[in-house]
């Protein structure tokens, strides 16, 4: 399968908490100084933090960091740890004395699946994600299932569990592409016995707990900012060939694109650039296809009585 830390230079940190009402947690995506990166949302339901500045159109053009998080809009709080972190680093925007951390969040929704509506990501939860990512030697293992903020995700209108799950696909011209996924879906993948007819919804929807499901595309290959954005546009049909139901009014789905722009494109001429454009997001599509069902792959049933979700059944592995 790979993982997102086979891109060179991308190292990932999970936190999180469990028992005593906790069921939560923050995934930190540190790229390597320099990283370009944008976004595209197309859920129905986001909660976000800073994505309207890697708008191409926008001042900046260089990611710090990427914060996936539980606790839903509460645990956006978590970003300001891991722009923490990045300030003491010095990493950032530029400015009269000293540097702004341009640090993007999305968040899923958990909460009370500990038991603790208030358990919820904290800044210092940010920052220890951050931390531990930035200690990971360079194409470290991914830890996937229930870590991070995919620690308390919930698939299938909360029948069975979500998670972490991570992928990757090296072309031939060497550009790798990667893909991190935090899988807490209304939907469940194709070919379930529980997705029904493609596009069957029932009465239960309506009142369905929130869902998102986030991803983070990774690349070493040199792309400008509208280019990651295409490329973030592109890869949200890697969620729509692995979920059913996909992109609802219930689920925030959102995903990142960071291009390192450690290996060039052949662009030497418009159909060459073209050509290598086309393949590369239509490889980051499949990529992120593979790590949304690696993130569900051992998914149990909930084992809990109706509407409580302070324990599972089985764990992840």
């Amino acid at each position: 399968m790979g993982s997102l830390t086979d891109v060179p230079g991308i190292r990932v940190g999970h936190v999180q908490k469990a028992g005593d009402g906790w069921l939560t947690g923050v995934t930190v995506v540190l790229p390597p100084r320099g990283t370009v990166g944008s976004v595209e949302v197309q859920g129905g339901g986001p909660a976000t933090h800073e994505t309207d500045a890697l708008d191409p159109t926008t001042l900046v053009q260089q990611v710090d960091a990427v914060v996936l998080t539980g606790g839903s809009a509460y645990g956006l709080a978590s970003a300001a740890g891991a722009q923490r972190w990045c300030e003491k680093d010095g990493r950032g925007f530029a400015v009269p004395g000293g540097v702004v951390p341009i640090v993007p969040a999305a968040a899923i929704f958990d909460l009370g699946r500990g038991g603790d509506f208030s358990a919820r990501p904290t800044p210092d939860m940010g920052y220890a994600a951050t931390a531990a990512a930035a200690a990971r030697p360079e194409g470290h293992v991914v830890e996937r299932g229930n870590v991070g903020a995919g620690t308390g995700a919930l698939i299938g209108r909360g029948q069975f569990k979500g998670g972490v799950g991570t992928a990757s696909v090296t072309l031939e011209n060497g550009v790798v592409v990667g893909a991190l996924a935090i899988v807490n879906a209304l939907g469940l993948p194709f070919g379930t016995a529980a997705t029904g007819a493609p596009g069957a919804v029932d009465a239960d929807e309506a009142i369905a707990p929130l869902n998102t499901t986030l991803i983070v595309v990774a690349t070493n290959a040199m792309l400008d900012v509208a280019e990651c954005r295409r490329t973030a546009a592109a890869s949200h049909a890697g969620i729509a060939r692995a979920l059913n139901p996909s992109h609802t009014l219930a689920d925030g789905d959102t995903v990142f694109c960071l291009a390192t722009g450690a290996s060039a494109l052949d662009r030497s001429d418009q159909a060459a650039r073209q050509l290598s454009l086309v393949t590369l997001q239509s490889t980051a599509a499949d990529v992120v296809r593979l790590a949304i069902l690696d993130g569900v792959a051992r998914a149990e049933p909930v084992r809990t009585p109706a509407g409580d979700y302070g324990a599972y059944g089985g764990q992840m592995r």
